[in-house]
């Protein structure tokens, strides 16, 4: 079945009530405030219910929700979920308008929003706010990414979720969205904002002030929301450890969440120089590469290339096996193997081989089966996922990873627009690991080589937390026990700082941990005294880390005590006013006007998909993408639950559709294929060990023919001392700018080239560079 099934979405004549979409952005350093306003119209002679299945990104902290209709605002409470349901449905029931924001039981940045009995030739403008922390990149530029593209996900069967809901989506190819984008950022920092990057067309940065610590940046009209909107942002000398101490609310109990002031600390731990030389050469790599359906074409072809630099940069005395999956799963080997010329050889043909046609997007089983196996003694497990992250039961998957967080690190790579934030990052957080998203045209393979990096990091162990404060100060630690840390990558850690102190106002905490055997500790000295002007944004980042926490511990928990961590969610989540999986935000318009009258019809609004033309789908997707077979009950039959009150990501799990057979889902290549990026040729002939043979596949990589490239060698020089000094010469000459795919690969070759104690190296850097038309020096090349 081809997705153009689904091309009469919106030509169903179905109005959409869904207009424009303005989104306000405040960025203060690394963290962001996000405030979208929704502006329905409801043209129809009927009242409508209008629904919104839309993503968030999935570590925002969701603190504010309110209804304007014509001049009166009602703003929304957070109450228990099935309290805000039930008052949502009886509000309705009575003729009340009503409005209902809440957040998916399977995939925390998934939400949706009920916009309850609009009548007719009525407005509404929705506001929605959240905070968000701005995730530090490879290249140090802090990412913003404001979700707008939410791809069917992928539910399987039999997984934990199959009594919960699964996400109803209702979804349109990008190029037919019915309503607009407007997008705006304000961005401020103590230090100065150097540039802004996007994949979406921006209008030029302006800078509000000469010392250009402050700019605006907004989205160029006519957004086709095929994509996410994602900002990268620069800041001079970014990166400094700091502090923001930020005051309770005044209202609020002192003592509790809210009365009491916030710390956040963020830390940017520095490891010493000799220990950070020393990379390991061992460790078990074990690479999970995704190959369902919506991987196909320029996805799949990229992953291949990243696994090829991936399998040459691995150090000898390693062991790796590669996985792959999609409604089934493979490996190319039963367990580990140690990583040598013949295993690495055998790796890269499997790998050639390999297209996206394994239907869908399970990858709970393939987990399972690696955590199953044994890990080698004195081979630390690292796991690398590469994954678009279309799948509906990101809570379970994350859980698995968490309860094996203390045998292995787990490094993901979501690719693609509307890869799922919630899994990638919650994979990397829960596996001790890091975290990259690979959009548009970006190269994947700097950002594999980057976490590449990270693993091949001796892990640290032992992290503890001291705190130094005045006598009279308590200190309650609102974050999960740090177990991850990695050179130059910021570690967030927040706090309550209960009562007060006639002494000293400055505090200090002191992070110690063991790295490669060596106690090490990082300390930052912070004032006491509440920042300024930062409004409650840092409580509610630290109500909303505290309360995820405590959903994950929910998991484990069962019984009375699971109830208790319930709870407590609930009681911080009203509290702070932050959304949590076990509430949500209602507003109900109790004024005086009218009942509405006559019953109500159900309208979905689409929701932004990206698709390849001829990229195959599962039935299941395309039926729930029509808008014809969504249409809801009117009130007077609305379905109720079992607990006397229906959810719109509910009903119990459908049956499961049959994925189309891998028949159908295999892309046919034609027998000419693209003339290969020359870096990628020379690397895909270098050996396990880190040498090149000197060969006619070498010349051509070169740019040469044979009898060029065997001339000039200098007499009584090994034939391989050479072809690996000219290889090395080209990489420094000619791919400079992509240093950071070859590095590492280049360091094992240096590392040869040293065991081999050959003779005249620097006669053979002389003639090689004058070969291949280079000024490289020895020096530079390592030698």
């Amino acid at each position: 079945m081809m997705v153009n099934c689904c091309g009469l979405l919106t030509a169903s004549k179905e109005p959409v009530p869904l207009k424009s979409i303005e989104v306000e952005v405040e960025v203060r350093d690394h963290v962001a405030t996000v405030v979208s306003t929704l502006n329905y119209e409801n043209k129809e002679d009927k009242p409508i219910e209008a629904v919104f299945v839309f993503p968030l990104p999935g570590d925002a902290a969701v603190c504010h929700f309110s209804a304007k209709i014509g001049q009166k605002e009602i703003v929304a409470e957070v109450k228990e979920k099935q309290k805000a349901r039930e008052e949502y449905d009886d509000a309705l029931s009575s003729g009340q308008q009503a409005f209902l924001l809440e957040e998916s039981e399977q995939s925390p940045d998934i939400f949706s929003l009920s916009v309850g009995s609009l009548p007719p030739r009525e407005s509404a403008s929705i506001r929605l706010e959240y905070v968000t922390e701005l995730a530090v990149q490879a290249d140090d530029g802090l990412r913003f990414c404001l979700p707008a593209v939410l791809n069917p996900r992928y539910q399987p069967q039999g997984s934990e979720g199959s009594e919960v809901a699964i996400v109803q989506v209702t979804s349109v190819p990008a190029s037919l969205v019915p309503y607009s984008l407007s997008f705006s950022a304000r961005l401020s920092s103590p230090r100065p904002v150097s540039k802004v990057e996007s994949s979406c067309s921006l209008d030029p940065l302006q800078y509000l002030n000469t010392e250009q610590t402050q700019a605006t940046v907004k989205l160029a009209a006519g957004h086709k929301f095929d994509r996410d909107v994602e900002l990268l942002i620069y800041y001079k000398d970014a990166h400094q450890p700091t502090a923001v101490v930020e005051a309770g609310q005044a209202s609020a109990k002192p003592g509790t969440l809210m009365g009491d002031p916030v710390v956040m600390l963020s830390l940017y731990p520095e490891f010493p120089q000799a220990v950070m030389s020393s990379v390991a050469s061992c460790g078990e790599f074990v690479l999970l590469l995704d190959r369902s359906g919506s991987m196909q074409g320029e996805r799949m072809k990229s992953a291949k290339d990243t696994l090829l630099l991936l399998l040459k940069s691995l150090p000898m005395g390693c062991y790796f096996n590669i996985y792959s999956f999609g409604s089934s799963h493979e490996h190319i080997f039963p367990k580990s193997v140690e990583y040598s010329q013949e295993t690495m050889e055998e790796a890269l043909k499997k790998v050639g081989e390999m297209t996206a046609n394994l239907g869908g997007t399970e990858i709970l089983r393939p987990l399972k089966d690696i955590y199953s196996q044994p890990c080698i003694p004195n081979q630390p497990r690292q796991l690398f996922v590469f994954t678009d992250g279309e799948v509906g039961n990101t809570k379970e998957v994350i859980n698995l990873v968490k309860k094996n967080s203390g045998s292995h690190r787990c490094f993901s790579f979501g690719i693609g627009e509307g890869a799922s934030s919630a899994l990638i990052n919650g994979l990397a957080k829960e596996g001790g690991g890091h975290a990259q998203f690979i959009t548009g045209k970006e190269r994947m393979q700097p950002k594999v080589m980057q976490s590449l990096r990270f693993a091949l990091q001796p892990a640290v162990v032992d992290v503890s937390v001291n705190w130094d404060v005045p006598k009279g100060v308590s200190v309650t630690a609102l974050s999960p026990p740090i177990t991850a840390l990695f050179q130059g990558q910021r570690s967030l850690i927040y706090a309550q700082l209960t009562g007060q102190s006639s002494e000293a106002a400055e505090g200090c905490v002191t992070v110690k941990y063991s790295l490669a055997g060596h106690p090490s500790q990082n300390q930052l000295h912070f004032n006491l005294t509440p920042a300024e002007d930062t409004g409650l944004t840092v409580h509610r980042l630290a109500a909303r880390t505290l309360i995820r926490s405590l959903e994950m511990e929910e998991k484990e928990c069962t019984g009375e005590q699971g109830e208790g961590v319930k709870k407590k969610v609930v009681e911080v989540s009203v509290q702070s006013g932050v959304s949590s999986v076990f509430t949500a935000f209602i507003a109900v318009n109790k004024g005086d006007g009218e009942a509405i009258q006559g019953p109500l019809v159900r309208r979905n609004v689409p929701t932004p998909m990206m698709m390849a033309c001829s990229m195959p789908m599962p039935s299941m997707w395309c039926a729930k993408m029509s808008m014809d077979c969504d249409m809801g009950p009117t009130p007077k039959c609305r379905s109720k639950s079992k607990s006397g009150s229906r959810s719109f990501f509910s009903g119990k799990k459908k049956k499961q559709a049959a994925m189309p057979t891998p028949q159908e889902c295999s892309v046919k290549l034609s027998p000419k294929q693209p003339p290969r990026d020359p870096l990628l040729q020379l690397i895909s002939l270098q050996k396990a060990s880190g040498s090149w043979e000197l060969d006619s596949a070498l010349a051509a990589a070169l740019g040469k023919t044979s009898k060029e490239v065997e001339k000039p060698k200098p007499a009584s020089v090994n034939q391989e001392v050479w072809a690996t000094i000219l290889a090395l010469i080209w990489l420094h000459g000619s791919k400079m700018d992509a240093q950071d795919e070859w590095e590492l690969l280049a360091m094992k070759a240096v590392s040869w080239l040293r065991a081999q104690n050959a003779p005249r190296v620097t006669e053979c850097v002389e003639a090689g560079n004058t070969l291949l038309g280079f000024k490289v020096k020895k020096d530079a090349l390592g030698l």
